[in-house]
């Protein structure tokens, strides 16, 4: 099979991107996607995003982790999917699409961002030394003193395949408090390693990191990769609604493979 493929990043989360609006690309296998995904055998990328047709939306966006299998909410990957949907010639002020966690807005900035509107989250567990909480995707939340110093993939590993989480998985953030914000890494499952930024992540971390009481915030989010906002309402003391996730999503190439 001959693929064209094009491949997007947001802060360093990388996705190839292929157009699957007439079901050439339905037929791919996990191993095949994997194989696509892969950073020495294949092109690479943390996952893999198609651009599919959805009656009553703009489009469908459909989300493979990097193991070849179906993923949740990706958030990066929504902006990227919609970076590329516009460029694709699916225009609009805004535009609306349906994933797996449920339909979407997204719009852009005059600076070329695109902002995103995720899920809203009513639910967050207080562990004492960790939150625990689904932004489309579910992730464990940890602060900590000198993120530089932890180890993301020794210790993310430890607790996505703890008794708890072993069987479904979770990603895991490590999050530390700084002058103008917060910074962010995370181990992502499906990944299974850190990668350079996690939109659902960031999304969970900027929401556990918002003073308690309600209130507009605007959370300035370091990564990896680079910078990132969560903006959101905070209305009670686990409600959270209108949540957008705002930064740069830009094409790196495009080309054609055979497998």
């Amino acid at each position: 099979m001959q693929i064209h493929f094009y491949k997007y990043q947001g802060t360093g989360n990388d996705f190839v991107i292929l157009d699957n609006r007439n079901g050439a690309y339905s037929g791919l296998t996990s191993e095949q996607i994997e194989h696509l995904c892969d950073r020495r055998f294949g092109i690479g990328a943390d996952g893999l995003m198609m651009l599919e047709n959805q009656d009553g939306y703009d489009f469908r966006m459909k989300y493979y982790n990097a193991d070849g299998r179906e993923g949740s909410m990706c958030g990066n990957g929504g902006r990227c999917l919609t970076a590329f949907a516009r460029h694709m010639g699916i225009t609009g002020e805004t535009l609306r699409f349906i994933a797996t966690d449920g339909e979407h807005d997204a719009k852009f900035r005059d600076n070329g961002w695109v902002e995103l509107k995720m899920k809203d989250v009513d639910q967050v567990e207080n562990g004492g030394s960790f939150f625990y909480l689904n932004t489309g995707s579910p992730h464990y939340v940890q602060f900590v003193t000198d993120i530089q110093e932890v180890d993301v993939y020794e210790d993310g590993r430890a607790v996505r395949y703890n008794d708890r989480f072993a069987a479904v998985g979770t990603n895991v953030n490590f999050v530390q408090e700084i002058d103008k914000g917060i910074f962010v890494r995370t181990y992502e499952r499906g990944v299974e390693d850190e990668t350079y930024s996690c939109g659902t992540g960031v999304t969970a971390a900027a929401l556990t990191a918002a003073p308690g009481e309600a209130g507009e915030y605007a959370i300035p989010v370091e990564t990896l990769g680079g910078h990132l906002e969560v903006r959101f309402l905070r209305t009670g003391e686990q409600q959270y609604e209108d949540i957008w996730l705002c930064g740069p999503a830009t094409p790196v190439f495009e080309g054609n493979i055979k497998i």
